[in-house]
């Protein structure tokens, strides 16, 4: 799935959670940081054409960060870090094995190569996470998923008044909040008298 999959999921993982925002900003970089074992693709493309190159993406993603042992390291530092320290651990151990779940679920290369996933690494490559029904980047489901996130991440930013665009900027999160409610304003109940 797309890094903007991932980081949609992990943020409506910790929204549902009920998490501040702090901590929901904790758990959605718990949530897609499993993803840091692909820039190894940059160092690979750079030297693709050389007599040696680097196989960093090749060999190491759905390696180094899509395994038991780097959640459990995210798990301990937004402990560590989070307000509510309990909630955001188990929120993002959550969101980085749903993160592993659209993995093994969509994540199937443009060759056709199915990506499994070295969950019990460095300990392991015995036991790995894959499926044969493995979905393409680009195949319907995964853009479907992308727009149900994108369509709940509005949501919420419609009826909470916050939304992911809360990661980057506060302002900018309230100026998109704003914007959606003042094309669709929330409906006023008043109590009806008997």
């Amino acid at each position: 799935m797309s890094p903007i999959s991932h980081l949609l999921a992990s943020w409506l993982t910790a929204e549902a959670a009920g998490l501040e925002r702090r901590d929901r900003a904790l758990v959605t970089i718990a949530g897609i940081a499993a993803d840091l074992d692909g820039l190894g693709y940059l160092a690979e493309a750079m030297t693709n054409e050389s007599a040696e190159p680097l196989l960093w993406y090749s060999r190491w993603h759905h390696v180094l960060g899509h395994n038991l042992a780097f959640a459990v390291v995210l798990g301990a530092a937004c402990a560590a870090l989070g307000a509510s320290r309990l909630r955001a651990a188990l929120t993002s151990l959550l969101a980085f094995h749903l993160h592993l779940l659209y993995d093994v679920v969509g994540s199937k290369g443009p060759d056709g190569d199915h990506l499994p996933i070295a969950y019990l690494y460095p300990f392991s490559f015995g036991w790995q996470l894959e499926w044969s029904g493995q979905w393409e980047l680009n195949a319907w489901p995964n853009v479907l998923f992308a727009a149900v996130l994108l369509g709940l991440s509005l949501f919420c930013a419609w009826s909470r008044a916050r939304s992911p665009v809360e990661l980057f900027s506060a302002r900018a999160d309230g100026l998109l909040t704003a914007a959606l409610r003042r094309r669709w304003p929330r409906p006023v109940f008043t109590p009806s008298k008997p």
